[in-house]
């Protein structure tokens, strides 16, 4: 257990020389001000159009605009599925006098979280797992490793614990970079501010019999851990893309593909059916508790959890049959 816990540090110790955290510090100290600032004049400009600060009065011209956008016969068929279940969850916020986005830092760290689930947090978990075994295999300490009298299996689990933590870490550093640096524009409050939950799409209308309100701390609780689980899903298949492809900045554009194509897939191929199978297009966990309507036919949240799981199990046996079976020093 001691070997193992050494193992652990060490890996941990090579990560941190790596600058890879400090790397993520400085994109998220970066961009999220930016993103603060896109919704702060966002806010400013409609209160400005309209001409008054009630939420009620921005929800309705909402709901007025999307109703004329369905009215328009060249509107895609998915585009109006998508906008007929927006304007009925808009408008059973307004029947029961909740405001969906009020303002302050928790739901700003709501509305990131929900936002930066598909494609932000998994390119932040790459920038740490993609090299993890692909970077030692380049610079030769690899070699140094494997021929210390430490079974394969037990070095690349410490690798992948480590990639654990350091995941872990990273959305523990969204979520505080997200509520200090926006709750100086918002304020800090409304972590008990009414969240509705419980929406469910049935063929392509809303079902609200199962609609109920929770704070909105648990709210975002419960999204940051679809947030973590589909963080550790694309961790663990950069893992293994670490462990088959031995250049580090090939196997960072495998996988930055890989989660690019999800969003295409999920615009472009809404008749395919195999294009559910693909992980990237399963992502959007959190448009579950939101209530969003799914991209693609097909999807729910059981689903979703059951296909990123597989490939998660599938990547972390790949992952360990490659690298015990095979020459990973040449």
């Amino acid at each position: 257990m001691r070997e193992f816990a050494n193992l652990v540090l060490n890996e941990s110790e090579k990560i941190y020389r790596k600058k890879r955290i400090f790397v993520v510090m400085l994109i998220l100290a970066i961009l999220i001000p930016l993103f603060v600032y896109a919704q702060y004049r966002e806010i400013e400009t409609t209160q400005k159009r309209l001409g008054t600060t009630d939420w009620k009065v921005s929800l309705q011209q909402q709901i007025v605009d999307s109703q004329n956008r369905l009215n328009n016969s060249r509107l895609p068929e998915e585009w109006r599925d998508w906008l007929k279940v927006r304007v009925e969850q808009q408008q059973y916020y307004l029947d029961h006098d909740i405001n969906p986005m009020a303002p302050g830092a928790p739901t700003f760290v709501r509305a990131f979280i929900e936002q930066g689930i598909t494609l932000f947090i998994p390119l932040l978990v790459m920038i740490v797992a993609i090299d993890i075994v692909s970077g030692e295999r380049s610079d030769g300490t690899m070699k140094m490793l494997l021929t210390r009298p430490i079974r394969r299996w037990k070095i690349l689990l410490s690798k992948y614990v480590t990639m654990l933590f350091f995941i872990s870490l990273i959305l523990l550093l969204v979520g505080v970079f997200a509520y200090v640096l926006s709750g100086l524009v918002f304020g800090y409050s409304g972590w008990n501010l009414p969240v509705l939950t419980g929406f469910i799409i049935d063929k392509e209308t809303l079902n609200t019999n199962f609609v109920h309100l929770i704070p909105q701390w648990q709210y975002i609780l419960m999204a940051y851990g679809l947030a973590w689980f589909v963080a550790i899903v694309v961790g663990t298949i950069s893992f293994m893309v670490s462990v088959l492809i031995r250049n580090t900045p090939a196997g960072m554009g495998v996988m930055l593909a890989a989660l690019i194509a999800g969003g295409i897939l999920s615009s472009f191929a809404t008749s395919w059916e195999g294009a559910k199978y693909i992980f990237s297009v399963n992502l959007s966990l959190t448009d579950y508790l939101s209530g969003k309507l799914p991209a693609l036919q097909g999807l729910s949240m059981g689903f979703s959890l059951m296909n990123l799981t597989v490939w998660g199990i599938v990547s972390l046996i790949i992952s360990f049959v490659v690298f015990t079976k095979q020459d990973m020093v040449n």
